[in-house]
């Protein structure tokens, strides 16, 4: 049995990664951000060192995007260096890592699902925090280093998209949602359970795209949660992006290709609406 760290696992996916990693019978030691500050070099490898873990996820990052803008030597600490000495802890020590990334290291300009080793180009600042976690883990571990993106997470734990949208069709008669940004919507539950299939798989190390299958806009998961909850979908109207303008601008097109999990005989995330009809009454139960 492997004996995992997660780090940031007071988040929304480090919350749901412990809960999958004890229903699953492993032995995980969480730690939140008040128990291990990822930019402290000491404290990582003693951290480490003191777990003794097979596994480590990292689940620690900022992911203010928006404030990242103006805070990118704040963010670069967390995702960049922070990534950097998590890797070197677990490359003194030999345990794996799994580092959690995102589609924002891609421009967010395609007309085809990302694949994992597509050319990468940030175009915000929160981009490019993580695209240098990536790098560093790649460098540093390139036999055990996993890099997982996922994108449009939502979850029991924390602010996120469906939680949004629950509280505005009790609030509001009508809501307007972004119509031209196209992503998969996914739950951080599935996250965890890919992250440990991927563990127990034996595949390669490199980079494994977590997200669920299919694609929508932010108004068509709008329309399918209002439709979950049984509310009249015409209560959600579509608008453009610049209707809601953002220090950070937000990719046209986040899709994900999952071509890895396949070679590594693991199956993706089912679709989207399938995956949500299950993780809305999760969040609506939290």
């Amino acid at each position: 049995m492997n004996r995992w760290l997660v780090t940031g696992a007071g988040g929304m996916l480090g919350q749901d990664m412990v809960t999958c990693l004890e229903r699953g019978g492993e032995t995980a030691l969480a730690l939140t951000r008040a128990d291990l500050d990822i930019t402290d070099q000491a404290a990582v490898t003693a951290a480490v060192l003191r777990c003794r873990p097979s596994i480590v996820v990292n689940c620690a990052a900022w992911t203010a995007v928006d404030e990242a803008e103006a805070h990118e030597d704040e963010a670069f600490e967390v995702n960049g260096r922070g990534a950097r000495l998590v890797a070197a802890a677990c490359a003194a020590s030999g345990a794996r890592l799994i580092h959690i990334s995102t589609d924002y290291v891609f421009a967010g300009d395609a007309c085809r699902p990302y694949a994992e080793h597509d050319r990468r180009g940030p175009r915000t600042a929160y981009g490019r925090t993580k695209l240098a976690g990536e790098r560093a883990v790649a460098e540093l571990l390139p036999g055990s280093g996993y890099i997982v993106r996922t994108a449009w997470l939502y979850g029991a734990h924390g602010p996120n998209f469906v939680r949004t949208m629950i509280s505005l069709e009790r609030h509001r008669e009508v809501v307007d949602v972004v119509d031209d940004q196209h992503g998969q919507p996914t739950w951080a539950m599935d996250v965890a359970g890919q992250v440990i299939a991927l563990a127990r798989s034996g595949a390669p190390a490199g980079v494994y795209h977590a997200t669920s299958s299919g694609e929508t806009t932010w108004f068509g998961f709008a329309r399918e949660i209002f439709r979950l909850l049984g509310a009249d979908t015409a209560r959600v109207r579509p608008v453009t992006s610049g209707a809601y303008p953002r220090p950070a601008p937000r990719p046209a097109y986040s899709v994900l290709g999952h071509g890895a999990w396949a070679s590594a005989g693991i199956k993706p995330i089912p679709g989207w609406r399938l995956r949500l009809h299950q993780g809305l009454r999760a969040v609506a139960a939290a």
